[in-house]
């Protein structure tokens, strides 16, 4: 091609325009899962190791990790069941109270909140003051209350505007967390989860 007259520089550029096209960008991208993958080659190269070095103690610490496994998935069984299942069942006739009284609306279920709060029950007490908000919206028709259903499941029905809606999953979120999470709940706690309880009511949508 020279030979027949193309300049050099002609030839250069028609080159660099070749080359300069995606396909023949030849630089490697980086892996975000590379070096997970890295680690878990490492460790699978540790436990042959281990194995042929010290099979007995290879043997125990199989079965180690699988009592750790087994212990892990009976705990998420146990957590998922007590997220899933009902907070509180109101049986057909009434949930009776102290001294035998029904707690059949929301003025009941609120009285008997804060008698578990006066004896320092508070996680117990926040069921009793969520069913009572619970109670309360529906009469306002904001929902419809059942006992079978959980306290999650009146979130994404609650007819209650973006705020409200939003403040009524916190009040789920703390009522999961110190009820079936274990994380312990005091007197400030209760009186701030029923303040935002109050307070829900002025977030109830229009008809």
């Amino acid at each position: 091609m020279l030979g027949q007259g193309v300049p050099p520089d002609s030839l250069r550029a028609a080159l660099r325009d070749v080359f300069a096209r995606p396909e023949y960008r030849w630089s490697e991208r980086p892996d975000p899962w590379g070096w997970i993958v890295g680690v878990w080659y490492r460790l699978l190269d540790w436990l042959d190791t281990v194995q042929r070095g010290h099979p007995a103690g290879f043997k125990v610490l199989l079965a180690v990790l699988a009592l750790v496994l087994v212990g892990l998935l009976a705990h998420m069984g146990y957590v998922v069941w007590r997220i899933t299942r009902p907070t509180a069942r109101t049986p057909a006739g009434g949930a009776e109270g102290i001294g035998g009284r029904e707690l059949a609306d929301a003025r009941a279920h609120r009285a008997r909140a804060e008698e578990l709060a006066r004896a320092g029950r508070y996680a117990e007490a926040l069921a009793y003051r969520f069913v009572a908000l619970v109670l309360e919206l529906e009469r306002r028709r904001a929902l419809a209350f059942h006992p079978s259903k959980t306290p999650a499941e009146y979130v994404g029905e609650a007819r209650l505007d973006a705020a409200g809606r939003a403040s009524l999953a916190e009040l789920v979120a703390r009522l999961y967390r110190h009820l079936f999470g274990g994380v312990p709940c005091d007197e400030g706690g209760y009186r701030e989860f029923g303040a935002a309880a109050d307070e829900l009511g002025r977030h109830v949508a229009p008809a």
